[in-house]
């Protein structure tokens, strides 16, 4: 049974930094794409960011270029998203996404709260 577990949320100060987790378990991890999608109350979910099943390349959304960063550790099964200078815009449940055509499988997400 795949599992993708989500931690590292939690309130943190505009113009400060958290980092996400999102463990992964039951699949191939190394075979799959990993993305951080969000969704802030009363909106879509929206792409945050991806990276490839090795690492090579990485992608995100204008709104977060420059401040956040994914990763991964193929060993470890696990997917990271650095954030930093963040902004009350920021604040939302983050999921992470592992998607290799047709399969794609869902964490349950872990709130963010941006707030002084």
């Amino acid at each position: 049974q795949v599992q993708l577990v989500e931690s590292g949320g939690g309130l943190v100060q505009p113009g400060g930094s958290l980092r996400l987790s999102c463990a992964a378990s039951g699949l191939t991890f190394s075979s799959y794409y990993m993305s951080w999608y969000r969704q802030a109350p009363g909106q879509e979910r929206e792409l945050v960011a991806t990276i490839t099943s090795a690492g090579v390349t990485t992608n995100y959304a204008d709104s977060v270029k420059g401040r956040f960063i994914i990763s991964r550790d193929n060993v470890k099964n696990t997917v990271y998203l650095q954030m930093n200078s963040l902004k009350p815009e920021d604040t939302a449940v983050y999921y992470c996404k592992a998607y290799s055509y047709p399969k794609a499988y869902w964490g349950k997400g872990a709130l963010v709260t941006v707030s002084s």
